[in-house]
């Protein structure tokens, strides 16, 4: 009878699982399975983040298995349908994954029948034909001595036949900072070898290191996505917690948010917001000006530049205005030598450019409006003759450029008109300062310079670009700032960005990789704690392959063990030190069962 019973949980069990592989196929599904009266299945993969991520490095599509959520609606339709052993057409709400662990029994015995499930030499009912199905994973409660807190099983496979499965199984603790809780290198080698009856085991270490964080300024927390952090990899750990050798292979993972305060480049971030409000009113038909300056209005350092341009006019001239380049170097005051060289002094400023300097305080549409208008009478009367950079497509250039022959096109500065002169002569000036600093600091080649730097796209996705430059720009600075990268380094990293921002919209939550040499960034990290450090134990080869993980790590490894008080994370005690670094500790052993 038991037997039966546990056939028909199996039969059942595999048709919901092949049912949800198949109509995963073209897309996830975006709501979990019911299975009997208490199991949630959901599937991952594609983009979704992957829950188990921290300690298996599985790529594919994955079952997850979680206690089931429960209303009055779907209770009286489990009721209606007991005699179902499968609901496969509920779906749930998805709440926090504190409340959904599994007791470990259970999770057990889910993990058994997908072992049968996936046994070539079983037949049951729910699959004529044989079918390998993902992975299997099952979030745990922790309250079994050993503190699990997740259960997997991942198919072995010899072409599209089922072989055997890894079964895996993972247990944490902590948060503590007592390191006498940390387990001994030589120890667990030892029972790796006698757990898998192997005489020779390899080691391999993984330590990743905070290199630039949130930070507190004046006891005030600055909250921010930015990070960036290098993984190390080396082969031949000789103890827990050793600091990587030189030798080993190391990646730096950059994620930066724009708009620090504290950045380098933050005068140029306050800039494209306003070319962003700009482009957001040209869509709208609503501009949210800046507050007006305390110092001098827009309208008279517009005044003042035409006047100065007035008394300068010569027939062969070139506006090289000093007090221009002394208000610029004002403005990026902020901004470190490597930085000030490109934009404080960047000497070759044209007319329009330096209008967009005078006119980005500008405070109102009806100053805006004013402020064209003496640009424009000071061209029709003949009373200046700017210079500008050739090649420039701005309609205020056309503009001068027609009045170098003394007959303009009438100009009726209404609607969206004046917003819209004022973008795209602030689209035009910060392209070319963006340009100018990944062609003179980081060297960039002009592969991809064309696509940020177009004019035969709309003027939205134009600023949508000159966006993405800014975030490559705030990246590379720094690195350069902070890291004291050179050109070698550099290079590298703007290519790497210019080639996702030529693919991807702006996301300022990617992560970038740059491969790096070790000894470039040892001294951020030699005498520092590690956010996180593993060393992985394997023995045999291929598919025989089996490996222990021990690993610590200043964050919670698994999402449901922080949110309640069940379990893996009650019995740490911490010494009341603030000084000591708080690590949880997870360990991850692996078991095969073999069916041929």
């Amino acid at each position: 009878m038991a037997a039966e019973r546990r056939r028909k949980a199996t039969g059942g069990l595999s048709g919901l699982l092949l049912r949800i592989c198949e109509e995963g196929k073209d897309s996830i599904p975006e709501h979990p399975y019911l299975y009997e009266t208490d199991i949630e299945i959901s599937l991952v993969g594609g983009s979704c983040r992957s829950p188990v991520e921290k300690f298996w490095n599985g790529s594919n599509a994955m079952y997850i298995l979680q206690k089931a959520t429960h209303n009055e609606e779907s209770d009286s339709m489990e009721e209606s349908r007991r005699d179902d052993a499968v609901h496969a057409s509920e779906v749930l709400p998805k709440e926090s994954p504190g409340a959904l662990a599994l007791s470990v029994g259970r999770a057990k015995q889910l993990i058994s029948l997908y072992t049968m499930v996936q046994n070539p030499n079983m037949t049951y009912q729910g699959m004529s034909d044989r079918v390998v199905l993902p992975p299997l994973w099952a979030r745990c409660d922790g309250s079994d001595p050993q503190h699990t807190c997740w259960i997997g099983a991942e198919p072995l496979k010899a072409g599209n036949r089922v072989t055997g499965l890894n079964i895996y199984t993972v247990s944490c603790d902590g948060p503590t900072a007592d390191k006498t809780c940390f387990a001994n290198l030589e120890e667990l080698k030892m029972e790796h070898k006698i757990r898998h009856h192997s005489s020779v085991v390899t080691t391999k270490g993984f330590a990743q290191y905070e290199l630039i964080a949130t930070t507190a300024i004046e006891d005030t927390i600055v909250e921010s996505g930015s990070k960036i952090c290098v993984d190390i990899t080396w082969n031949g750990v000789e103890k827990i917690l050793e600091t990587p050798p030189l030798i080993s292979v190391a990646t730096l993972n950059i994620a930066l948010e724009s708009g620090d305060p504290r950045s380098p480049v933050f005068p140029l971030y306050r800039e494209l917001q306003f070319l962003l409000a700009l482009a957001e009113g040209l869509k709208t038909g609503v501009t949210e000006w800046p507050e007006p300056s305390e110092s001098e209005s827009a309208l008279t350092l517009v005044q003042e530049f035409l006047t100065d341009l007035k008394k300068k006019l010569d027939g062969d001239y070139i506006l090289e205005n000093k007090s221009e380049t002394e208000k610029i170097k004002c403005d990026t005051a902020a901004v470190d030598s490597c930085i000030k060289s490109i934009f404080g002094e960047r000497g070759d400023l044209d007319f329009t450019e330096q209008l967009w300097c005078k006119m980005k305080s500008v405070s109102s549409y009806q100053e805006l409006i004013d402020c064209l208008t003496l640009v424009i009478k000071s061209l029709e009367r003949g009373e200046i003759q700017p210079w500008i950079h050739q090649g420039s497509s701005s309609f205020l250039s056309q503009l001068i450029q027609q009045s170098y022959h003394g007959k303009m096109e009438d100009v009726s500065l209404s609607d969206i008109t004046p917003v819209q002169m004022l973008l795209e002569i602030g689209l035009e000036k910060m392209k070319k300062d963006y340009v100018s600093f990944f062609i003179g600091k980081s060297r960039s080649s002009l592969l991809f310079q064309d696509y940020f730097i177009s004019t035969s796209v709309d003027l939205q996705e134009q600023v949508h670009r000159v966006q993405k430059l800014h975030h490559m720009l705030e990246i590379v600075v720094s690195c350069t700032g902070f890291l004291q990268f050179r050109h070698e380094n550099l290079f590298p990293l703007t290519q790497i960005c210019m080639k996702y921002y030529k693919e991807n919209p702006l996301n300022e939550k990617h992560v970038f990789q740059l491969p790096i040499r070790p000894a470039l960034v040892k001294k951020f990290y030699q005498n520092d704690n590690p956010e996180v450090w593993r060393v992985e134990i394997s023995s045999g080869h291929g598919q025989k392959e089996v490996k222990t993980t021990w690993q610590v790590s200043t964050s919670a490894p698994v999402e449901h063990g922080t949110s309640d008080n069940s379990g893996f994370f009650s019995d740490s005690t911490v010494n009341g030190s603030t000084e000591e670094r708080l690590y949880f500790i997870t360990m991850t052993q692996c078991s095969q069962v073999q069916f041929t």
